[in-house]
């Protein structure tokens, strides 16, 4: 870690960015009522013995609010997308309709719905612990800087450095909050 103020806010904020970033990711593969092809757009299929995304194989399209119209490029991989959907956990059931398949998304229930939104909830907790370690380390190097002679950091700077750490991390959780509920709104929807 460089040791100038500048560098450890900019460091302190790219961890706190990739934190945020994968919670968004996490959340846009989890399903709800709705269909969006983010939900299988990551799902590893085994294309030729490689591991591929299925967004590089197939065009992913949502004919109606509750179905997915996957088209794979190449007809050949039909059958390895369809066992990736299957093998995927998602509990969706893949149908065959010539050289395409279709997936339905059944309503979640009640239950489900529950299930999902705890999960969002404790997917926003484990972001905000990140978020907050990336915090405890910048503060870690604010202390090292002042302590460092050669740094020759006035005092009342490195307390703005430390207000300015915090300020980020106040962003960031608000930030993932409101990531949060809006994914627990898309789950809760009938």
């Amino acid at each position: 870690m460089s040791s100038d103020p500048d560098t450890i806010l900019l460091e302190a904020e790219e961890a706190m960015t990739k934190a945020l970033d994968y919670l968004k990711k996490e959340l846009r593969g989890m399903r709800t009522g709705r269909a969006s092809p983010a939900l299988v757009e990551y799902l590893k299929v085994d294309y030729y013995g490689t591991p591929t995304d299925l967004k590089s194989l197939a065009s992913i399209s949502i004919p109606e609010p509750t179905q997915l119209l996957i088209k794979p490029f190449d007809a050949g991989c039909l059958q390895d997308v369809k066992r990736a959907i299957e093998a995927s956990g998602l509990s969706l059931n893949p149908m065959m309709d010539g050289k395409q398949i279709r997936l339905n998304m059944p309503a979640l229930t009640g239950d489900r719905r529950k299930q999902l939104s705890a999960h969002c909830k404790k997917l926003g907790e484990e972001t905000k612990v990140t978020l907050r370690n990336a915090r405890r380390d910048a503060n870690k190097h604010v202390d090292t800087l002042a302590k460092d002679p050669k740094a020759h950091v006035p005092e009342d700077e490195i307390e703005t450095l430390k207000t300015e750490v915090q300020d980020l991390l106040k962003k960031f959780e608000h930030e993932t909050d409101d990531v949060v509920a809006k994914k627990m709104k898309e789950v809760e929807e009938v």
